[in-house]
């Protein structure tokens, strides 16, 4: 039971991460769809309101499936260098695909948010231009995919083992 809830959970952030990154890259096409001129770093445009509520939708999906993985995959915490390097190799993977998740979930939903911002003007503007963040967030969206996915499974069998081990007495063990 505790392993088809655990591959039931990988599916569900797995396909709310891909599904994150389809809307990211259709908000970028969206985008593109509208009116603009540009020349160098700057760009004139009209907003694409289809770019931002697909911006937002992927920004909050790849939200949700990072706080269902972190929750539903436990604590993995350390106290020091030493203790990263006498952890088992399931902890020290988890250990760094939680850091990992963490940075590809911040730099992706920055890049969503800011490209859907970007969207959401009433009037015609001119910036620095920022028609790749949509497509560049979207895309982590599937980097996060795979990362939090090894995460999830490196944390639960971490855990798992531990419960193992503490369900045996010291001679079953082997010490």
């Amino acid at each position: 039971m505790m392993r088809l809830s655990g591959v039931l959970i990988i599916i569900l952030v797995v396909a709310l991460d891909v599904a994150a990154g389809i809307l990211g890259i259709h908000a970028y096409m969206a985008q593109n769809q509208v009116r603009h001129l540009r020349l160098f770093l700057f760009e004139c445009r009209e907003p694409s309101h289809e770019a931002f509520k697909l911006g937002i939708a992927a920004a909050s999906l790849l939200l949700i499936a990072h706080i269902i993985a972190n929750v539903a995959g436990g604590c993995i915490c350390y106290g020091s260098r030493e203790d990263l390097k006498n952890s088992p190799v399931n902890r020290q993977i988890a250990g760094i695909s939680l850091m990992l998740s963490w940075i590809t979930l911040g730099i992706g939903f920055a890049l969503l948010v800011l490209g859907a911002m970007s969207n959401n003007h009433s009037r015609d503007y001119c910036s620095l231009s920022r028609h790749k963040f949509l497509w560049m967030g979207g895309v982590l969206c599937f980097v996060h995919a795979a990362i939090i996915a090894a995460y999830y499974i490196a944390a639960t069998s971490t855990i798992m083992g531990n419960r193992d081990i503490k369900g045996l007495s010291m001679a079953e063990r082997g010490g």
